[in-house]
């Protein structure tokens, strides 16, 4: 190739950027756009019904009755198949996402966890885990401890959770006595 065909080539490349140019020049010179001073079209959003009840936490079960007809087997299964990919559940066992869960019932809110960093919220609970606690907090960690780290939605049935429970019962060396 030449030089005077390069030429030709940057040439065309100049050429055309300019014309780009100047045709949208031209056309900002012609077209005046504006924001309207009012919506066209209103679409009147209704208010949430009942945004202060749904704040409220929502009544639970009582853990004690549940607790008698739990099945720990089944709550490991859901355990496994919910809490693992975050937690881990052996004696010793190293953080996670989420703390080591062996031995958490009757252990203190947002401490332990062989030096877990717990988020604000979850420090702020005064007590130890409770089977109340651990079924509230189950059920639906934000509103157990508002402004959590804990991403989890929660476990809606109440035999799940339970079964849960009961697992987590297990995973100690000395259980805590049922409720």
């Amino acid at each position: 190739m030449d030089s005077m065909e390069f030429n030709k080539g940057i040439a065309a490349l100049l050429i055309a950027g300019i014309a780009f140019f100047v045709t949208g020049t031209i056309g900002t010179i012609l077209v005046h756009p504006h924001k309207p001073d009012h919506p066209v079209l209103n679409i009147a959003m209704p208010e949430a019904s009942g945004s202060k009840e749904a704040a409220k936490p929502v009544e639970l079960a009582p853990i004690a009755p549940l607790m008698a007809a739990a099945d720990a087997g089944a709550g490991e299964a859901t355990a496994k198949k919910l809490c693992a990919s975050c937690h881990t559940f052996t004696d010793g066992g190293k953080n996670g996402v989420g703390p080591n869960l062996y031995g958490v019932l009757g252990a203190p809110h947002g401490q332990g966890a062989n030096g877990f960093n717990f988020s604000a919220a979850l420090k702020g609970v005064a007590g130890n885990w409770s089977y109340e606690d651990m079924n509230k907090w189950l059920a639906k960690p934000s509103t157990f401890a508002p402004g959590t780290r804990m991403a989890f939605a929660g476990i809606k049935d109440d035999k799940q959770r339970a079964d849960v429970i009961a697992y987590l019962r297990g995973l100690s060396k000395s259980p805590m006595p049922l409720p």
